[in-house]
């Protein structure tokens, strides 16, 4: 599973954009991957605004590619996992954001894969 390297405090579009260039994008990247929260219906709301902003910033400020992944059960997914690898409910609230990331870069490495 991929390991993301830290968790973000939402701090406003121009914000989290400066931060995560200055401490994910770099001459390795390849290309960015944000994740939709999604209704269940699979509509867009108001997260999905917010992260297609922040993916439209960081594609202006980086010159990559940015690919959306539905981030729907995420959250789920890492704390199953998480549990399954015997980890404390303390410990995975310090954690649950990071393994969720991982989880919704993986979904879209398989759906590259499977293309």
């Amino acid at each position: 599973m991929p390991v993301p390297r830290f968790t973000l405090a939402r701090k406003g579009v121009k914000k989290d954009v400066a931060a995560l260039m200055e401490r994910a994008v770099d001459a390795s990247t390849e290309a960015i991957v944000v994740g939709l929260p999604l209704h269940d219906d699979g509509s867009e709301g108001d997260g999905c605004r917010i992260a297609r902003q922040v993916g439209d910033a960081l594609a202006e400020a980086s010159g990559l590619p940015v690919h959306y992944q539905d981030e729907t059960l995420s959250t789920v997914t890492a704390r199953d996992r998480l549990r399954a690898a015997g980890m404390s409910e303390k410990r995975q609230r310090a954690v649950i954001d990071q393994a969720a990331a991982g989880v919704i870069l993986e979904d879209w490495l398989s759906e590259q894969r499977q293309r």
